[in-house]
């Protein structure tokens, strides 16, 4: 079941470590609540981390949008999957050493800020691979990558998103074309990037906190690496993760909170008070009837989604079968 907090989040945790797309922002337009939400939580004393799997961007790129947007960040506070992959790398070669990429500009800085030379030549004798998404990536420079990986170098990726978006929709990502250097080699990469441990290991070496609270729009990513590192999580349900996916969670991969967007840092968490009837949670009543979702009453947007996802999880338990929320959508 959901975690009660007596105190606002912003105030129970003092690390927010936060996934971008979807939660922040989407594409040029930040996410409703998002802004106003995070200018609290700075306000409150909370710090605030910006993680993203996409190691194309530097971080003063990245952070640079999120000032436009009007969220409170700063270059340090960005840390990319590109940073976690060179920190990778440097654990296992000397410094100094030559590391061919595969993938865009944030790779080659973050090697060139650890005493390691970016390479995009065999000839230059490189003694390790690191692969990221870059949009301009030559088609040699991948296939010159994969060699030496055959070879057997030490080959990190920054991730293994099957997708990235674009103006025309979601397009082949990095893990498809790591997969397609794996197939070709016969290895498999070290993993970087979120839900794996280094990008959260980064950050909390790169920005500090004692007690981080991971927040994301996305299960297999942000809730589950939370739970790899032993971290709490927030859901909040403005990007990829649907009510019906919701309501079809395992326990293994729950989220410790559920809130409609960012607004609810600001806030604490009331408990959710169940019987057999079904589920309370503020002034909200949730129930699956005929294996039917239903919600309903008054109250905060937040609690919405917390009694939705209460009464479909106890269902889910009891049953072994999800909840269909029909044509229920939430507040937002």
């Amino acid at each position: 079941m959901l975690r009660p907090a007596e105190r606002p989040l912003d105030e129970t945790y003092d690390l927010a470590v936060l996934d971008l797309d979807g939660v922040v922002y989407v594409g040029s337009q930040a996410v409703p609540g998002a802004v106003s939400g995070l200018r609290a939580a700075r306000a409150a004393g909370m710090h605030l981390a910006f993680l993203t799997n996409n190691a194309s961007r530097p971080p003063a790129q990245v952070a640079a949008h999120l000032r436009e947007l009007g969220v409170p960040a700063e270059d340090g506070d960005v840390v990319t999957s590109a940073q976690a992959a060179a920190r990778l790398v440097a654990r296992q070669v000397a410094a100094g050493s030559r590391v061919y990429v595969i993938g865009g500009a944030g790779l080659h800085e973050a090697l060139t800020e650890l005493d390691l030379e970016p390479v995009v030549s065999i000839a230059a004798d490189p003694v390790a691979v690191v692969q990221g998404y870059g949009p301009d990536v030559p088609w040699r420079q991948v296939i010159d990558g994969a060699i030496l990986v055959k070879q057997g170098l030490p080959w990190v990726a920054s991730n293994m998103d099957l997708t990235v978006p674009t103006r025309h929709g979601p397009g082949p990502g990095n893990g498809a074309l790591v997969r397609l250097v794996a197939d070709y080699a016969g290895r498999t990469p070290q993993v970087a990037g979120k839900p794996e441990a280094p990008l959260f290991e980064e950050t909390l070496a790169r920005v500090g906190g004692q007690r981080p609270l991971v927040i994301g729009d996305r299960i297999d990513t942000d809730i589950d690496g939370a739970r790899k590192v032993g971290w709490d999580s927030l859901l909040v349900m403005t990007g990829v993760t649907t009510l019906r996916e919701l309501a079809s969670l395992a326990a293994t991969s729950r989220p410790t909170y559920v809130g409609a967007d960012l607004g609810c840092l600001a806030l604490s968490v009331p408990a959710v008070l169940a019987d057999g009837a079904g589920c309370m949670v503020g002034g909200w009543a949730s129930r699956v009837d005929g294996g039917r979702l239903v919600v309903e009453g008054d109250g905060d947007r937040h609690d919405w989604w917390r009694a939705a996802a209460a009464a479909a999880w106890a269902h889910l338990d009891a049953t072994g079968r999800a909840a269909d929320p029909v044509d229920l959508s939430g507040p937002r």
